[in-house]
């Protein structure tokens, strides 16, 4: 088909999948695989050829030619520590199943891939690097950037001239860097890697960050010209100097349902394959990149804090700061790029 990915990218794909399955998913032989996917997209299809060639004794469903019903079944045969894998060019819908929340129930390992249609051309090949699984890297970067935050008195972010200030100590860090050994669950979403936190005291957090990418009304990455410079004081976006329609919608739309835009999420992103140039659609997908992120809107589902409601908090829209160092305490993390721990 005309856009299918070159046979290097299809091949690239099938050695960092044999990675994830080996390393981070600890699949075995012994246990069974189910992959679900579709033929919509060159990178479902690249994805799936190379899911074939790791797991050539997997029952393989094409969520497109199979009755709801029977997609349920396959999920229900599989035991407890068996593999499901999911490849969807947007994201399946079962009724009420919530799919990956429902197989975890079930004892089931899971990789998802989703939103694929989002990342079309060149960018299905950005998202296959960004499958490599380094486990050096994601499990020792990533702990110690962990072991830093969770006993860091607060954080500064330095981009652009600006900076933002975490006044107040963190949030014990979560991580996404494919080692569930401590986790109920196995698997989840890929690409992987990232270590986020928040500040303890929301009100803590005051100054400014560029912003050089957010992610908008359509969940896909929009990158304004110029970044644009949030005004943060007590927690709170107060201005956004250089703002651009596409983004005052964004703050328009948390302001109608909270009434102020909170500043939550500390995101550490690891993923090298992608970098303030180098750039997906997906906004979930690039919430990865390598550099900071923050989450707008008063919704963080990890983190419970006091006067702030579940019902209530309807919004958590990534943004990306500009990032030229991060300190945690006084010991600088972050430079050229590049994680420094």
């Amino acid at each position: 088909m005309s856009n299918d990915l070159p046979q290097h990218a299809i091949d690239a794909a099938t050695s960092h999948l044999r990675d994830v399955l080996d390393i981070a998913i600890e699949h075995g032989p012994e246990q069974r695989a189910l992959v679900v996917f579709d033929a919509r997209t060159g990178l479902s299809r690249a994805l799936t050829q190379a899911y074939r060639a790791n797991l050539p004794d997997a029952q393989f469903v094409d969520f497109d030619t199979m009755a709801h019903d029977d997609v349920l079944a396959a999920f229900k045969s599989m035991a407890a520590g068996d593999l499901v894998v999911l490849v969807q060019s947007t994201n399946f819908r079962l009724e009420a199943f919530r799919i990956r929340v429902e197989l975890f129930k079930l004892g089931l390992k899971v990789i998802e891939h989703v939103h694929l249609s989002r990342m079309p051309g060149v960018q299905g090949e950005h998202y296959i690097e960004a499958l490599a699984y380094d486990p050096a890297y994601y499990r020792g970067v990533g702990q110690k950037l962990k072991s830093r935050i969770d006993a860091a008195p607060g954080a500064v972010v330095h981009g652009g001239g600006e900076q933002l200030v975490f006044g107040s100590p963190l949030e014990l860090a979560k991580l996404n860097i494919g080692d569930y050994s401590a986790m109920n669950n196995v698997g989840g979403q890929f690409p992987i890697g990232e270590v986020f936190t928040e500040a303890q005291d929301l009100e803590a957090v005051n100054g400014r960050v560029q912003v050089h990418v957010f992610g908008d009304t359509s969940y896909l990455v929009n990158r304004p010209e110029t970044p644009i410079t949030l005004v943060v004081e007590r927690g709170r976006v107060v201005d956004a100097i250089g703002s651009t329609p596409a983004f005052d919608q964004v703050l328009a739309n948390i302001r109608a349902e909270e009434g102020e835009v909170w500043l939550r999420e500390l995101g550490f992103g690891m993923n090298r394959a992608f970098t303030r140039a180098r750039r997906v659609d997906d906004i979930g997908t690039y919430e990865r990149m390598c550099g900071i992120h923050l989450s707008l809107g008063a919704k963080h589902g990890v983190y419970q804090k006091p006067g702030f409601k579940r019902k209530d908090a309807r919004f958590h829209i990534d943004v990306f700061a500009v990032t030229d160092a991060v300190y945690l305490g006084d010991e600088q993390v972050y430079a050229d790029g590049t994680w420094t721990v």
